[in-house]
């Protein structure tokens, strides 16, 4: 029957005949424009160009399939668990997506052996089969339309190939679960990256460790970041189930830490007010002179004995102390009296 559909097709080459086969086993139809298909399993090493000189390779099937399969899944998703809050379908729909189920799923449907590259990447686990995949569902998308991407991932994948229910209660992000327990037990964790080179093709590789309060656990070698990190999670935790004394020299390490952050301090703060605000007069300082309303020169103590030292001064004061209030009377006086006072005065001077 499928030979009887491909003569009808009419298709002028052996090799586009057996692309049709492939794509049939594998989406469930027959396309209708093969060109999108073609694109979505030309990889990027392939380096083709168009009239234009442009690169053609699957990258924008790629991005365009990205967004088609977080929509179809995540519709799938929402009508399988309904009730199901926000938070449980997002990362049900992470699950399904992520590019190690989708590198999986290519591999057993075999795109992986369609993809037309250079050879040079084959043997490097960089999910050029996930990508690949991620590009066909754009293929399909501009061939068939979105229902026609519905169908494939229902019947095709969901139905046949993945257990929607397991995938959804099954945990596998490792790093979001080791920095649960770390919080839970008020552990301080930290991943450290340790090396980041290139492999013999050139493609990136990161190795990452987990450490627990400064302590190194096991460490992780991967193609990414997220990679690298996730297996070096995965490792520390079999490591904490396996070895009591790796937990010890964890917590023991935490006793140390917060031992020395309740320490208290050993200086106590000073309660006595500061008076340095206030100057205090010094002997060797200068004698300052003021000069009063009264045009009069105003002295301090330590100059009065100064003047007592000088010798006409001292005449001075000893004549003031002479000085005497006898004479003066509040008595009112009549103009003889005060001519004959007066005259007493003068001749007694004499």
């Amino acid at each position: 029957m499928l030979s009887n559909i491909l003569d009808r097709i009419k298709l002028p080459f052996r090799r586009e005949r057996e692309l049709y086969s492939s794509l049939y086993r594998i989406i469930g139809f027959y396309p209708h424009d093969i060109s999108y298909y073609k694109l979505a399993l030309m990889h990027k090493s392939v380096m083709r160009r168009n009239a234009k000189g442009k690169p053609v390779n699957n990258e924008r099937l790629e991005f365009l399939g990205d967004a088609i399969l977080d929509a179809t899944v995540g519709h799938i998703v929402y009508e399988h668990f309904p009730g199901k809050r926000e938070g449980f379908l997002t990362n049900t729909r992470s699950k399904l997506v992520q590019r190690s189920t989708l590198n999986k799923l290519a591999n057993e449907m075999g795109i992986c052996k369609l993809i037309l590259s250079s050879g040079r990447n084959a043997s490097h686990n960089s999910y050029m089969g996930g990508n690949a995949f991620e590009a066909l569902v754009g293929a399909i998308y501009l061939d068939r339309g979105y229902d026609a991407c519905m169908r494939f991932m229902k019947d095709r994948i969901l139905k046949e190939m993945l257990n929607i229910d397991k995938v959804a209660y099954k945990e596998v992000n490792f790093k979001s679960k080791l920095i649960e327990w770390s919080q839970k037990n008020k552990v301080k964790i930290n991943f450290k990256l340790l090396n980041q080179g290139q492999d013999k093709n050139g493609n990136p590789v990161f190795k990452y460790a987990a450490e627990l309060e400064g302590i190194e656990g096991c460490s992780g070698e991967g193609f990414s970041k997220k990679e690298s990190q996730q297996l070096a999670s995965k490792l520390t935790l079999e490591q904490l189930k396996r070895k009591p004394q790796f937990i010890d020299e964890v917590f023991a390490a935490k006793t140390n830490r917060t031992k020395m952050e309740e320490e208290p301090v050993v200086i106590v703060p000073d309660t006595h007010p500061q008076d340095d605000f206030i100057v205090v007069k010094s002997e060797d300082l200068p004698v300052q002179k003021h000069e009063s309303p009264f045009q009069e020169e105003v002295f301090t103590d330590s100059q009065e004995e100064v003047l007592e030292e000088s010798p006409v001064i001292s005449n001075l004061v000893d004549e003031i102390d002479e000085l005497h209030l006898d004479d003066i009377s509040a008595q009112k006086m009549s103009d003889e009296e005060i001519i004959a006072k007066a005259e007493e005065e003068a001749f007694s001077n004499e």
